[in-house]
C-alpha cells in the first residue's frame, strides 16, 4: 500500500451483498476498495497502512461500529482516515457517545448509489485538502 492509497475507501460490513454492492459502486466510479468483514479486518487494514474513507456498519458480531472506532481511536490509525457510519433504519446509537467527533456523516441503509458515490467523492475531496494543508 504506497501513495496510491488516497482515493481508497474501505467497507467495512459482514453483509457480503452489501460489501459487493459497495465495491462495484466504487469501482465503476474509478475507486479503490478495501474490503473488512468485521472490525478486526478494519483494524489490520488500518495498521497495514490503509487512509482514506471508511464505511463503517454499526451492526457486526464480535466488535460492532462503536467498538471498532473505539480501537481505531485507541490504537492512534484515526489521523488521516475519515469514518462514515452505515445505518439501517432504527439502529440503536446510545454506543455512540462521546465518539460523535469521530464520525464525519451516517449514510442510511439501503443508501442510493448516486448518493453513496457523491458523499464519497465528497470526503476523498476533503480529505486531500487536509492533507495538502498539512492537517
Amino acid at each position: 500500500m504506497g501513495q496510491h492509497m488516497h482515493d481508497t475507501v474501505m467497507i467495512v460490513d459482514d453483509n457480503k451483498n452489501i460489501r459487493n454492492t459497495v465495491e462495484m459502486i466504487c469501482q465503476l466510479e474509478g475507486l479503490n476498495v478495501v474490503c473488512s468483514e468485521s472490525g478486526e479486518q478494519c483494524l489490520r487494514n488500518l495498521s497495514s497502512g490503509f487512509r482514506g474513507v471508511i464505511l463503517m456498519d454499526i451492526m457486526m458480531p464480535d466488535l460492532n461500529g462503536w467498538d471498532t472506532i473505539r480501537e481505531i481511536v485507541a490504537q492512534g490509525f484515526y489521523a488521516g482516515n475519515l469514518i462514515l457510519m452505515l445505518t439501517g433504519i432504527g439502529e440503536p446509537d446510545a454506543e455512540m457517545d462521546g465518539l460523535q467527533e469521530y464520525v464525519t456523516d451516517y449514510l442510511a441503509k439501503p443508501f442510493r448509489s448516486a448518493h453513496l458515490t457523491e458523499a464519497l467523492h465528497y470526503y476523498l475531496a476533503l480529505l486531500k485538502t487536509r492533507r495538502s494543508n498539512g492537517a
